[in-house]
């Protein structure tokens, strides 16, 4: 047996040996099969929901009348059938000043009155500048009073948008939230509290609230134009112009339109206005 001194090794003739270290065992590595993560469910994404466009508000609507069309069409039946539009006459337009007695026939609802009112006739017949310029200047004074009822309270935000935003996802916002975040607004306040102390006719409303804003010229231009071509236009072969919505650029989109139309109709062109 091989003597150790000081834990090495002698050979037989005394010198030292070093120590081999000893090589541990190779060890395998456990194969481990990592699970694979199992696949998430799908998730279904929303549908976005079409964008709602609000109808626009039509009042009265003007027709250019056919020249074949017989005057015994021009009844509240008879609207419907010639023209798809359920309403009645109603004395939108101005005859001209110093009406000949034998002009009176081609006059549609021809009443008393200076301007005298009528459903329609003739464009020569028609007293469509004067109309204009009445408008023009009825709505420089309500933009004044306008100006003094909403003083002091910021910009608002037209109905249109409220109602859009509505018809986009009724269930999340109601009309009633609608609703009352629009009359929360200090400047539709302000026109509802002026409406209410001083009642009658003439007085600014909050649906044109958009018109007024855009400033005295802009909003005389908007009713002037209004006085002639109305809501909606319905062109004599039959085509429809109106409004996307009630939103002021689209009111005045529709009236470029009909005011272009308007100006090519010749002067024997029959109008008629309508109440919807």
């Amino acid at each position: 047996m091989t003597p150790t001194v000081n834990g090495t090794p002698l050979t037989r003739h005394g010198s030292r040996v070093s120590t081999l270290p000893t090589r541990p065992a190779p060890v395998r590595a456990a194969t481990t099969h990592t699970a694979k993560p199992a696949p998430a469910p799908a998730t279904r994404r929303p549908v976005p929901r079409p964008n709602v466009t609000p109808a626009p508000t039509i009042h009265t609507m003007i027709v250019c009348l056919p020249d074949d069309l017989p005057g015994e069409a021009l009844t509240a039946h008879q609207l419907d059938k010639h023209f798809g539009v359920t309403g009645t006459l109603t004395a939108h337009f101005w005859a001209v000043p110093g009406l000949r007695l034998w002009q009176r026939h081609d006059i549609i609802g021809l009443r008393r009155g200076q301007p005298a009112p009528c459903a329609g006739g003739p464009v020569r017949l028609l007293d469509l500048p004067g109309m204009r310029h009445a408008a023009a200047v009825g709505a420089g004074i309500r933009h004044q009073i306008w100006q003094h009822a909403v003083h002091g309270t910021r910009p608002a935000t037209g109905w249109p948008a409220f109602e859009a935003r509505h018809l986009a996802n009724p269930d999340r916002y109601p009309y009633d939230a609608a609703t009352t975040d629009f009359h929360a607004q200090p400047r539709v306040n302000a026109m509802r509290l002026h409406a209410a102390t001083n009642p009658g006719a003439g007085q600014p409303g909050i649906g044109e609230l958009e018109m007024y804003q855009a400033g005295p010229l802009a909003y005389q231009h908007y009713s002037a134009a209004t006085a002639v071509v109305g809501d909606a236009l319905l062109t004599a072969d039959g085509r429809k112009l109106a409004p996307v919505s009630d939103a002021l650029a689209d009111r005045v989109t529709y009236l470029e339109q009909a005011l272009r139309y308007l100006d090519t109709l010749a002067p024997q062109q029959r109008l008629i206005a309508v109440a919807l």
